[in-house]
């Protein structure tokens, strides 16, 4: 069967598709606009344009793209912000370059971002491995962030102490992680039978309600063809082999010693309280890593809480953003 094409992420509606150069690659991010493009164009200068709304950048996470926010994009926008969704390096369209899967380049990239969109600074919202290039920017970049919201993405340091201490936690992300690390097998493995592999890994740590509903099954029929895409199935699994990988290498030490201060802005984190895959306990300990640190369960949800339950995260998640400094939100 045909792989898909990068293009076949770029849905219509009232989406503007940009592609935006950071950090040497470019991106494909996407902005929700109801009321159209200001020229009738998607192009990078509309994305450098002054932007009066403040900025919030999402980041999906494993097996995602863009697509993963579609239910929080449109009330940030109601509320008064300007909300864009990126494909990480090497998802989506978004260029899939043979290097930079790792957390410094992943902070890099979305630093970049920001200021590409013509912002000094935007609050990031991101899920898995998204929340590590939110927990790497928010440390690395710290003038480019105002503020972090997280789902299932406990800080680096507090998931790593947590996977060694807890067998739990361990038994939940060791198989995975270290199937990835299989060269072309694990590739074969996410994108053979029109990317069946996606579905069973959403099944696995959705909660039951979302599993019933027609939103579920549209999604993973994207996130299926998605993954096969060619090269994201590999680049997705890169950003895993780094996490295993730097664990043994001076490079991890280096990016882990870094990570470890504490952040001065507020956080919000969410965790489905179905969730099997990132238990509660590395999510609670990471207010270690932020001053300004505040965790709310999601009750029904698994561990894609911003798509399983966007009624209850979405105005959470607005009345955040209404109380940090900066321009006024809209009542």
């Amino acid at each position: 069967m045909t792989s898909p094409d990068p293009s076949s992420v770029r849905f219509p509606g009232p989406w503007e598709h940009l592609d935006v150069r950071a950090n040497g690659i470019r991106l494909h991010a996407v902005e929700y606009r109801p009321e159209g493009p200001v020229d009738g164009a998607s192009n990078a200068a509309d994305a450098q344009a002054p932007h009066d709304r403040p900025l919030v950048v999402f980041l999906h996470g494993f097996g995602g793209f863009w697509w993963s926010w579609r239910h929080l994009m449109p009330v940030v926008h109601d509320a008064g912000h300007r909300a864009v969704a990126v494909d990480l390096r090497g998802y989506g369209d978004s260029d899939k370059p043979p290097r930079g899967y790792d957390g410094w380049t992943l902070a890099g990239d979305v630093s970049g971002l920001v200021r590409a969109l013509g912002h000094t600074s935007a609050a990031l919202v991101g899920h898995g491995e998204g929340g590590l290039g939110c927990w790497a920017t928010a440390t690395l970049h710290p003038r480019v962030v105002s503020a972090l919201t997280m789902i299932s993405s406990p800080h680096p340091i507090a998931l790593k102490r947590s996977a060694i201490r807890n067998k739990d936690q361990r038994s939940a992300m060791l198989g995975p992680i270290t199937f990835a690390q299989l060269p072309r097998v694990a590739e074969d493995r996410l994108t053979r039978d029109d990317g069946a592999e996606i579905a069973q890994l959403i099944e696995a740590r959705s909660g039951a309600t979302w599993r019933r509903t027609a939103d579920y099954i549209d999604a993973v029929d994207r996130y299926r063809s998605a993954i096969r895409i060619p090269g994201t199935a590999h680049s997705a699994l890169e950003y895993a082999r780094w996490a295993w990988r730097s664990q043994f290498r001076p490079d991890g030490s280096r990016f882990l010693n870094r990570m470890n201060q504490r952040l001065h802005i507020p956080v919000l984190a969410f965790r489905g309280e179905d969730d099997p895959y990132v238990l509660p306990q590395p999510v609670y300990s990471s207010h270690d890593w932020a001053n300004d640190y505040r965790v709310r369960a999601v009750d029904g949800a698994g561990h894609y809480a911003h798509e399983e339950a966007p009624r209850t995260v979405g105005p959470q998640l607005v009345d955040f953003l209404r109380a940090l400094p900066g321009p006024r939100l809209l009542p």
